[in-house]
């Protein structure tokens, strides 16, 4: 069980995962997770009505005696936050990173300290507890690091283990993935009421139609391609469509994003 868990920033992500913490009761008591910002105390205050967190504005109290702190804030806002929390932080600390694109050694480097940390990417399904994380082990960073950041994070959805350098594949897919599907799901209502849907039919069967394709996929067990085979019979109506994507190089686009999510993960890792 964690006995004080520290976040420095109190965005979207913070407020997903701390979501998670509170409904985790057996891992920490919702009192013990301190949130913390830059200025903005009003959102500070929302979090604590909502979660009945404890919101600290003075930052050697966030750190002391926290078993985590985790880092999230916007990558521009990195440099600061630490140069406010450094004089605090010991050894047996661990540091979480949520911080898209700045790698491990960066952080270690601007900590200026032999201090484990352990590098995650998230996904927005956190909000509702089906996140996708990787989690990355730093240098400093034991196996029993590793174990508590799963922990952690399990209980905002699944997580795996890969090096850091993997991190930027993680992104690509389930980091950015999330948007993927809301774009596929956006272009398949606007051709429902081309069809001559209206907006709310559209709207619900495309939404039941997505939850139910991944319900299949995480229920059966089975290929992606083994489940499209079997709805896909010689002539139908979806071997039309299947065709009609496989002309448009529907798979070579959806590599094509990947890919450049992909390379913009490794560029923001170069811009310091």
């Amino acid at each position: 069980m964690f006995q004080k868990i520290a976040f420095i920033g109190a965005g979207s992500m913070a407020e997903a995962i701390v979501s998670g913490l509170v409904k985790a009761p057996e891992l920490i008591q919702p009192e013990d997770i301190i949130v913390t910002n830059k200025v903005n105390e009003v959102r500070l205050q929302e979090l604590h009505d909502k979660y009945e967190v404890t919101p600290i504005v003075d930052k050697q109290e966030v750190v002391t005696d926290a078993e985590v702190i985790v880092l999230s804030m916007k990558p521009k806002d990195l440099q600061s936050a630490l140069d406010e929390i450094i004089p605090y932080l010991v050894p047996g600390q661990l540091i979480i990173s949520v911080i898209a694109g700045i790698e491990e050694a960066h952080i270690r480097a601007l900590i200026g300290k032999n201090i484990p940390i352990i590098r995650t990417m998230p996904n927005t399904s956190a909000m509702i507890g089906a996140s996708a994380t990787g989690i990355a082990q730093g240098k400093y960073a034991t196996d029993t690091h590793v174990q508590q950041a799963e922990r952690l994070f399990q209980t905002i959805g699944t997580t795996v283990v890969v090096p850091e350098e993997k991190l930027h594949g993680v992104t690509g897919i389930s980091g950015s993935g999330p948007a993927y599907f809301y774009y596929m799901v956006e272009a398949m209502e606007e051709a429902a009421v081309d069809v001559g849907l209206d907006e709310e039919t559209a709207k619900a069967l495309v939404r039941q139609t997505i939850l139910g394709a991944g319900r299949m996929l995480e229920e059966t067990g089975e290929p992606a391609g083994t489940l499209r085979k079997n709805i896909t019979s010689p002539g139908g109506t979806t071997n039309a469509a299947i065709t009609k994507l496989g002309e448009l190089d529907f798979q070579h686009i959806v590599k094509q994003g990947v890919q450049a999510a992909y390379n913009r993960s490794i560029e923001m890792s170069k811009e310091k």
